[in-house]
C-alpha cells in the first residue's frame, strides 16, 4: 500500500474527483461559444472518472478524448460514458498531462477542471497552447483566492500544498502574458465543493479506513483530507476554484 493506492480508492468510486457540478460545466460551455459548432476535437485532460467529460459530449456531440494518467479512472469512465449513451463520441487516452503527444493546432478546445494544478497553472496553459487551433478555447478551473487577505492558517495550508494558488487577476495576467484572451470567468459556488465533492469524499473516507484495517498510512491520509475539508467549511468565503475560460491568440 502506498499513497496513490489510497488515492485511487477513495476517488475511484467517486462521480468527481474534485469541485464542480453539470450545471457550471455548461455555464463554461456557454461562455466559450462552442455550443453549435459541428466536428469539435477536444481534449479533456485530467479528466478523472468523467463527470467533465460526460457533460462535455452530452452538450456538444464533439470529437473528445478524456486524459487521464491512471487507467483505473479511464476505465471507470467508459462504464459511465457507456451508460450515459455517450461513449461513441469519447476515447480514452493514458497519458501525463506533461507529456501529451497532440498534434500542433489540432484541437479546437482544450478542457481541464481541477487538475491542472498537478502540472501548475502557468506551465499547463503554456504548454498546451500549441496543441490548440488559433482561436482555439482553452477552460480550466483552478485553486483561486477571493480576495487579497486570508487568515493565516488557510493561507499557510494552500501557500504550502499549492504554492500558484492566486487571485483570479494573477491568473488572468499569466492567461494574457502567455497567448490567450480572456472571455470568461466564474466562481465554483460552495455546493460544489461541499455537495458534489466533500459529502461524497466523507463517506468514501470512512470505507478507506476500513479497508485498510485503520493502519497509519490510511489515518494519516484520511485526516489530511479532513483537515482540508474542515478548512474550507470554516474559511469558503476565501477561496474556491475560479473557472477561467480563453482564446488562443494567433502568433
Amino acid at each position: 500500500m502506498d499513497e496513490m493506492d489510497l488515492l485511487i480508492d477513495l476517488h475511484k468510486p467517486a462521480f468527481r474527483q474534485g469541485p464542480g457540478g453539470d450545471a457550471e460545466t455548461k455555464r463554461a460551455i456557454s461562455l466559450s461559444g462552442l455550443s453549435g459548432r459541428p466536428g469539435l476535437k477536444i481534449a479533456d485532460i485530467g479528466c478523472g472518472t468523467g463527470a467533465s467529460t460526460i457533460a462535455l459530449a452530452k452538450s456538444l456531440k464533439a470529437d473528445i478524448t478524456a486524459v487521464d494518467f491512471l487507467p483505473d479512472f479511464l476505465s471507470e469512465l467508459e462504464k459511465r460514458a457507456d451508460a450515459a449513451g455517450v461513449l461513441q463520441h469519447i476515447t480514452t487516452l493514458a497519458a501525463s498531462m506533461d507529456g501529451l503527444s497532440f498534434e500542433p493546432s489540432s484541437l479546437d478546445a482544450i478542457w481541464s477542471e481541477g487538475a491542472i494544478y498537478n502540472i501548475g497553472f502557468e506551465n499547463g496553459i503554456r504548454s498546451w497552447r500549441s496543441f490548440l487551433k488559433p482561436g482555439g478555447i482553452l477552460a480550466v478551473s483552478e485553486l483561486t483566492w477571493l480576495t487579497q487577505e486570508r487568515p493565516a492558517e488557510l493561507n499557510e495550508h494552500w501557500s504550502r500544498e499549492y504554492p500558484e494558488v492566486a487571485t483570479a487577476s494573477t491568473k488572468i495576467a499569466q492567461l494574457e502574458a502567455n497567448g490567450y484572451t480572456p472571455i470568461g470567468y466564474f466562481v465554483l459556488p460552495e455546493h460544489c465543493w461541499l455537495d458534489n465533492y466533500y459529502r461524497p469524499m466523507q463517506e468514501n473516507l470512512k470505507a478507506l479506513l476500513e479497508k485498510y484495517d485503520r493502519s497509519e498510512m490510511a489515518r494519516s491520509f484520511v485526516a489530511a483530507e479532513q483537515r482540508e475539508i474542515d478548512l474550507y467549511e470554516q474559511y469558503a468565503a476565501f477561496v474556491s476554484y475560479g473557472f477561467f475560460i480563453a482564446r488562443r491568440l494567433p502568433d
